[in-house]
């Protein structure tokens, strides 16, 4: 009645998760800094706002889905990093993915108390204007002049988004 994967069965994962791991040690490195895309978000409150109302703050934007478990065990980090710098001018946008339903996507906020923004993509345009994000999470960090200068790809090191995040957030507008 139980079945064990077969080693050829277990490769493609194991292979899959060795390189979005060896990616997001990466990402940082060879990321060149361009401006934020022009967008605007709409979040589950209800308000909608422009990454050109975010300038003079520092901004982590996460792409990330109720469905990735990734996703959900760094979200704790997330809220922590953005109660630890928010009184410095840190913004966050958790950006949900467009195959999340809105409901789920508005429930998970609600019940875990997530204090920044959390935002729907419905048709994909937000994870397609910054570069076609189609793995989640994804993270990206904007400096106070509105550029792009760092992107993550799979979980986040805490330690050095935080590291990043006093530099950018000690740097004045």
């Amino acid at each position: 009645m139980y079945s064990i994967m077969k080693p050829k069965t277990l490769a493609a994962p194991v292979a899959f998760a060795l390189l979005v791991t060896l990616l997001s040690w990466r990402a940082m490195d060879s990321w060149q800094a361009r401006p934020a895309p022009q967008v605007t978000f709409q979040t589950v409150a209800g308000q909608s706002f422009a990454t050109a109302d975010l300038r003079g703050k520092v901004v982590l934007v996460n792409f990330w889905s109720v469905s990735c478990a990734p996703c959900l065990a760094e979200m704790p980090d997330i809220a922590a990093t953005y109660q630890k710098f928010e009184q410095r001018g840190l913004r966050t946008v958790a950006v949900a993915m467009r195959y999340d339903a809105p409901s789920h996507v508005a429930g998970y906020a609600a019940r875990e108390r997530l204090a920044f923004d959390v935002s729907f993509d419905p048709v994909g345009q937000l994870a397609e204007s910054f570069g076609g994000v189609a793995a989640t999470p994804t993270s990206f960090v904007i400096d106070r002049r509105g550029s792009i200068v760092a992107r993550y790809v799979g979980p986040l090191s805490v330690a050095k988004l935080n590291a990043l995040l006093e530099r950018l957030l000690d740097e004045p507008a």
